[in-house]
């Protein structure tokens, strides 16, 4: 009696949009895809980069460690490379070590 009935509103109008397609909702999840599949094409590449290196050291290439150590490669094994920091004194490091070749005669120059 002290209260009247409430009732829903009639739609009269066509809800209103936000001018985007329906595609648009998912933009966000194909730039990350793509963005994804971006990072692991370069991080491939930089393993077969790497896998390359390990396969072409030889006796006399001038290298950088993941150390930071710079030295010429005196023997390569399977596993290890020994590498010569100074004169009379050579280092056994793993052969994945190996972050960088230097061009010959880099060493002279430090």
């Amino acid at each position: 009696m002290f209260i009247s009935n409430a009732y829903a509103a009639a739609e009269t109008a066509a809800p209103a949009s936000s001018g985007a397609p329906d595609w648009m909702a998912f933009l966000p999840f194909v730039v990350i895809i793509v963005a994804f599949f971006m990072l692991m094409r370069s991080q491939s590449k930089q393993a077969k980069d790497h896998r390359k290196l390990m396969e072409s050291l030889q006796k006399g290439d001038e290298v950088v460690t993941a150390g930071g150590l710079a030295g010429k490669v005196t023997k390569v094994d399977d596993n290890f490379v020994a590498v010569e920091i100074a004169p009379d004194t050579i280092v056994q490091v793993q052969k994945h070590a190996i972050q960088t070749q230097l061009p010959k005669g880099s060493l002279k120059a430090l």
